[in-house]
């Protein structure tokens, strides 16, 4: 078995009841945030939720934010700046910006339930070079459904 990078990411409980960010199974990429608020969503509806946590992602890493995928089929509940993107320097409770996608049933959660999982990731910083042209490629400015459906 392929071993997995860890890094070491302090963490804040803002709010001590509940549970810190979690794996569910030992290989998950995603750590589960839970929702500090009980609410409900109505058909179309976003809120931002608090998780209760902050973190101090080290510098060369970025948190993201993805949402639960069993949300996402059984409720159509996604989130609207996905992924979601923790910078090193913040140092702020992380919060999740939730969708009801259903057109027509509202979905209640209640303090505690997971709400999106959190990823962290290695970056890479850019060196912008400007030029007057780009090199050419095959795939050359196709953009949206330029290879197809």
């Amino acid at each position: 078995m392929t071993s997995l990078e860890h890094v070491t990411v302090p963490l804040q409980q803002l709010d001590p009841e509940l549970p810190p960010p979690h794996y569910a199974h030992e290989t998950d990429a995603g750590a589960d945030l839970v929702t500090s608020e009980d609410f409900t969503l109505e058909p179309g509806e976003r809120r931002l939720v608090g998780t209760g946590v902050a973190v101090a992602v080290p510098a060369g890493w970025v948190g993201l934010v993805h949402p639960r995928s069993g949300l996402a089929v059984k409720h159509g509940i996604t989130l609207v700046n996905t992924p979601g993107t923790i910078d090193a320097g913040y140092r702020g409770e992380i919060k999740v910006c939730l969708l009801n996608t259903d057109r027509s049933t509202s979905v209640s959660f209640r303090r505690g339930d997971r709400i999106a999982q959190l990823l962290l990731q290695p970056v890479g910083r850019a060196d912008f070079a400007t030029v007057a042209s780009l090199e050419d490629s095959d795939r050359g400015a196709g953009g949206f459904g330029s290879t197809g459906v």
